[in-house]
Formats: structure tokens, sequence, C-alpha cells
């Protein structure tokens, strides 16, 4: 069997799943995730079923970049956040007071988003030639711990989904959640999860 998978190819054998409403499993800058296009609610709501997950816990989104970031929430991206994101040393998840363009199923009860700009160049990618945000949660069933390496992904979550980004395979990140930091209404970070 040829392992030998062409990193552009997956790239964009993944969108076009992701296109046509499609789950898809893939490494992220933390751990290996299960994602869709952030605008979707049918794939968003598939990936709570997927991982028999409540739907008041919030899924996190990923985007490439500032730009794909300022398009998600309102009002823009505050000086506030700009500035931790540039001295954070590792994956950093910032939950923003209102998110937009995104399926509502994004959003938590209050209309906050958490959303991270990755820093790893396999999701970075798949989110530039989606041209638009990317649901991120870790490849696991709720409760169980989060799959660190590709190994680590349950066969129930790998039939579960439409496609598996198998290109960098062995690659995973720093191998644990990312720092969850919340933006206040008065524009102060709280951290969530550290």
């Amino acid at each position: 069997m040829n392992h030998h998978y062409d990193y552009n190819r997956d790239i964009e054998a993944a969108v076009d799943v992701m296109r046509r409403g499609g789950v898809i499993a893939y490494p992220t800058d933390t751990v290996w995730g299960i994602g869709c296009d952030a605008a979707c609610a049918d794939a968003v709501r598939r990936i709570y079923d997927i991982k028999h997950r409540a739907d008041s816990k919030a899924l996190i989104t990923l985007v490439a970049d500032e730009d794909m970031l300022a398009s998600c929430i309102r009002g823009g991206i505050p000086d506030i956040c700009r500035d931790y994101l540039r001295e954070s040393d590792r994956p950093t998840t910032i939950v923003y007071p209102e998110g937009c363009n995104v399926a509502p199923e994004l959003l938590a009860e209050d209309g906050s988003i958490g959303i991270r700009i990755t820093r790893d160049d396999f999701s970075r990618d798949l989110c530039r030639m989606l041209g638009r945000a990317v649901v991120s949660t870790s490849a696991n069933i709720s409760g169980e711990p989060a799959a660190q390496s590709f190994r680590d992904i349950s066969k129930d979550i790998l039939d579960a989904v439409d496609y598996v980004a198998l290109s960098s395979r062995e690659s995973t990140g720093p191998s644990r959640p990312s720092r969850v930091v919340k933006l206040t209404e008065d524009g102060e970070m709280i951290v969530l999860r550290d």
C-alpha cells in the first residue's frame, strides 16, 4: 500500500469535501482535529453528533490570519487581542464576545465564539484554500482524551468522517490543546484554560 500522500492534493481533496458540506479529520497546531467549513450549519451539527457532544459546548474555529479572524468577529480585532496573540508562545484560542459570518451552531449562548489563528502549515493552507474559517475540535468522543497523533484517533471517529488528511499524518504540534483566553465586554483578557 502506498503511504505517500501528495500534500497539495490532500489539501484540495479536504477542501473539496468541506465545500460539499463534509467533515474531515486533520492535524492542527495542537492535536488532531475533526473539522468542516465553519459556515456550514449541517456539517457543524454532524460534528456534534460524531463527538456525542452537547451543543452548549461551543467548538473552536481556526483561521489562517488576522484578516480571516476579523471577518468572523463583529467590530474588528481589538488591539489587546492582537498584542496578546503576538506575545503568546503557544497556540492560543481567544473567545471573542460576538461572532459573525459562521454557522450559528458555533456561537455560545451569549453569542461569543472561540477562534485561533493556526500556526500549522497544513491547517493554515486548509483555511486559505477554503477561503473561510474551518471548525476544529479534537478528534475524540467527548470526555475521552484528545488524539495527540494519528494512531490515537478511534476507529469510530475515522469511520464517521468523510475524509482523513493523511499527508502529514505523523506531524502533530505541541500535542496539547491550546490555551483558551476570553475577551470580556470590558476589554479584559481572562484565561479559561491554560
